[in-house]
């Protein structure tokens, strides 16, 4: 199950907001653990055993961590506890791309390859190990203590609203709201209308983005022009975007509309005046685990050389894009942007200074944009392909046509994109993403305006078959 669909909107999410708010205090976790269990296992009926038993291992995995004396002790179990979450990863996520890659050797070296049954991918696998991490890795440097019930830990971990998409909630900015919040009737309207908003980008832009991109990009590419290519790389870059931060909007509001205070995960990326910028402001909590976590312990930007400081963000962005997919063309997205990390480091930031802020703006976004043809196209060769007609420079496309709407809501796109280049769209963005609450005045106009958006974006889920979730391999 996932949050743009027909069921989730009229009857899990109706009704479990119903039964949340009419029971006790104590009995509210349970609400949204049992909840959660549905959700997930709607999708994965399967792994959701796997998954709460692991969990429950790791809970008291992490408490003996915790109460033990002897630093080797506890250091050992953090290795179990980091071993038990990685191993899953790893079997689940990369079996196969591992396997089919020894068999590429082996067949080369004329020896058969190895028999091996494709290993089904579970939703949110890598949410839930980076979770998992987080709670174990946070304790052991007693960031916080750990939590003291088993169902309480379940619920950090499988919470329906971030569990399959984000963001990535880190246990020492939530532990407190698990075991004591209040939310109020601000926190319920602001949290609709969180919702509303990135319900409506997922549906009814990063939706019609999708279906463009798909007709061109999942076609022959060899038949497809200049222009053609732009539109359909165009269309996946507004996609992805307007998809991931929906989904992130409306977990963020399902959360606040629980009483919890979910982490930002992205600040109008396409606005970045480099690489650099660009990865503060998309997926943030990724960026920011992956710096805590990985970067520092690498020794970050504390280290002897500069040599050693270029190979720590390469190597971190190497691992991000392997963290995205389990493909060679994953891996090289993450090189490519860590490439251009160390280049800015070296001198691209320099020439950004002298050339202003729209050139800058204008560079970086086309760097983005190339760099989402291999995020898009899993084979490296079709995506080599795609970017030599990206600039091939022939406008000849046979056969092509916009499917309805695709310029009305490319329009739209843009402007939401890059509307915080102006004044008045860097206050407005502020005032809807950032304000703790919106005041009673606001809510005469940002209440029927998150019903419309509601209501148009559950019409076009029942109107149309093309409704896709495309963090199932995430």
């Amino acid at each position: 199950m996932v949050f743009s669909t027909a069921l989730f909107l009229t009857v899990f999410l109706p009704v479990f907001l119903i039964v949340y708010s009419i029971v006790g205090k104590k009995l509210k976790n349970w609400v949204i653990l049992i909840a959660s269990i549905i959700f997930y296992s709607w999708g994965a009926p399967k792994f959701v055993f796997i998954l709460i038993g692991s969990t429950i291992i790791d809970f008291y995995l992490v408490r003996s961590m915790y109460r033990a004396k002897l630093l080797s002790r506890k250091r050992a179990l953090l290795i179990v506890s980091i071993t038990l979450n990685l191993g899953l990863l790893m079997y689940f996520k990369y079996a196969n791309f591992f396997i089919e890659n020894v068999n590429s050797v082996l067949q080369v070296a004329g020896i058969n390859g190895i028999g091996w049954v494709n290993v089904i991918l579970p939703i949110g696998i890598s949410f839930y190990t980076f979770q998992t991490l987080t709670y174990s890795i946070d304790i052991y440097r007693n960031v916080h203590k750990p939590l003291d019930k088993v169902n309480d830990y379940l619920l950090y971990i499988m919470s329906f609203p971030q569990m399959i998409a984000g963001p990535i909630v880190r246990y020492n900015t939530i532990a407190d709201q698990i075991t004591n919040r209040n939310e109020t009737i601000d926190d319920k309207l602001t949290g609709f209308i969180r919702f509303s908003i990135g319900l409506a980008k997922k549906v009814l832009i990063a939706n019609v983005m999708g279906e463009q991109a798909d007709l061109v990009m999942n076609g022959d590419i060899s038949n497809i022009g200049t222009s053609v290519a732009w539109i359909g790389i165009l269309a996946y870059t507004f996609q992805i975007y307007f998809d991931f931060s929906g989904y992130s909007d409306m977990a963020i509001g399902l959360g606040r509309m629980m009483g919890f205070k979910f982490p930002e995960n992205f600040n109008n990326p396409y606005t970045s005046q480099s690489i650099t910028e660009f990865w503060r402001r998309w997926h943030i909590t990724l960026g920011a685990w992956m710096r805590d976590y990985l970067y520092i312990p690498l020794g970050g930007s504390k280290v002897v050389t500069k040599r050693r400081l270029y190979f720590n963000l390469w190597f971190v962005f190497l691992v991000s894009g392997l963290w995205h997919g389990a493909s060679w063309s994953f891996v090289f997205w993450g090189a490519y942007h860590g490439f251009f990390l160390v280049v800015e480091r070296l001198f691209l930031l320099k020439v950004y200074k002298r050339i202003g802020r729209i050139p800058s703006i204008a560079i970086t976004f086309l760097i983005a944009v190339v760099g989402w043809v291999f995020f898009r196209l899993e084979q490296f060769d079709l995506a080599l392909a795609y970017l030599g007609k990206m600039f091939s420079w022939n406008p000849v496309t046979s056969n092509f046509s916009l499917i309805p709407s695709f310029s009305f809501f490319l329009i739209i796109a843009f402007i939401f994109s890059f509307s915080t280049l102006l004044n008045v769209g860097n206050k407005l963005c502020d005032f809807i993403f950032t304000s703790t609450g919106y005041g009673q005045k606001a809510y005469y106009w940002l209440i029927p305006l998150a019903l419309v958006l509601f209501i148009l974006s559950l019409s076009s889920i029942t109107s149309s078959g093309f409704n896709p979730f495309i963090y199932f391999r995430f």
